[in-house]
């Protein structure tokens, strides 16, 4: 997420930047004659303070992330084929840029599923949309749209975010085949 900028020195340009990346038009129309007020810094400031807060709050709510615990938690020496330095590398989020797909595989109780959410948190965390679903839900989900239009609708919910964090895939897979 892009910090809001220090408009303690605001130059006319940075000004008007600020306001159209705000859409303040009416004070954007005037910027040039508002450049000397004292109180156009920040006013700049608290807006786009109070609209990293809003955007971030409405990301992580998308999220549907739920209680997790955090990585710091993490009980590194039981899982003892995981490898650390590589589960670290994951969160410098370099997979998004890459576009590649990160697919974590084991047993139960491991931890994959605390792993996954505090990926899908960092990355929310880092101005990126993430969504977190059990397979078995967003499969009957999509069963359940009644029709084509509605069904392209509902993929969109999962196709849109920049992270799809799927969990349980693997059950399933077995719940299918489940006498």
């Amino acid at each position: 997420m892009k910090a809001p900028t220090p408009t303690t020195n605001l130059t006319l340009e940075a000004a008007r930047q600020s306001l159209r990346r705000l859409g303040l038009y009416g004070l954007l129309a005037h910027a040039e004659a508002l450049m000397h007020e004292p109180w156009l810094p920040r006013v700049l400031d608290i807006e786009e303070t109070e609209r990293a807060h809003r955007s971030l709050k409405r990301r992580l709510d998308n999220t549907r992330l739920g209680a997790f615990k955090p990585i710091a938690d993490f009980d590194w020496a039981w899982p003892t084929k995981c490898d650390r330095s590589l589960i670290e590398e994951l969160f410098s989020l370099a997979f998004i840029e890459e576009a590649a797909n990160v697919v974590l595989i084991g047993s139960n109780g491991l931890g994959k599923t605390m792993l996954l959410k505090n990926l899908a948190h960092q990355a929310v965390l880092h101005g990126h949309t993430a969504r977190f679903t059990l397979a078995s839900d967003m499969l009957h989900d999509l069963a359940a749209q009644d029709s084509t239009t509605a069904l392209a609708r509902r993929l969109r919910r999962y196709t849109s975010p920049t992270i799809l964090a799927i969990d349980e895939v693997g059950y399933s897979w077995l719940s299918r085949r489940a006498p």
